[in-house]
């Protein structure tokens, strides 16, 4: 479910008082308060502003371990999404609870492939673009714990390490 809908059915549930205080008047999810419940996000490389807000909104689902919270912004839903979600939670929720760099690549006009470095060397390759909906939201399509958990080979050492540009741009 979208964060939005969450938002709307957690104010019926309670009462509209709820509506205001962890979901926007609008019935949106609370980006600034999420924002200041947060460590800050360490960013290398050129997100766009849509591809910056869904990294941001990923590590703290991950942080918050909230599986539901990260399949919902995955760009298809889905069984495929809600594994995955809870793959990831399981693999990094802890670790993205510390400082973590997101290292974006390419331009990300419609999508953008980020590393995200977690403290203790752990790293994550996840995609985010723009799904049908014209809505950024994240890839989620590893269904095993496994290839959930696995770091992406071709990542430097470090952010930053490939000047987080293509040799296109």
């Amino acid at each position: 479910m979208h964060s939005a809908k969450k938002c709307l059915a957690l104010a019926l549930l309670v009462g509209t008082g709820l509506s205001v205080t962890a979901c926007g008047a609008d019935g949106t999810d609370d980006y600034q308060g999420d924002y200041s419940r947060h460590k800050p996000l360490h960013v290398v490389g050129y997100p766009s502003r849509g591809s910056l807000e869904t990294v941001q909104r990923t590590v703290w689902r991950l942080a918050d371990r909230d599986p539901e919270g990260l399949a919902g912004l995955a760009v298809t839903g889905g069984t495929a999404a809600d594994t995955t979600a809870r793959n990831w939670v399981d693999a990094f929720g802890e670790a993205a609870g510390g400082e973590v760099t997101a290292d974006f690549y390419d331009e990300g006009s419609t999508r953008q492939v980020v590393v995200l470095y977690f403290t203790g060397g752990r790293k994550k390759e996840v995609e985010v673009r723009v799904g049908e909906d014209d809505t950024w939201g994240v890839t989620l399509d590893e269904s095993d714990p496994a290839e959930a958990a696995r770091a992406p080979g071709w990542a430097p050492a470090a952010p930053g390490g490939t000047h987080s540009r293509s040799t296109a741009s």
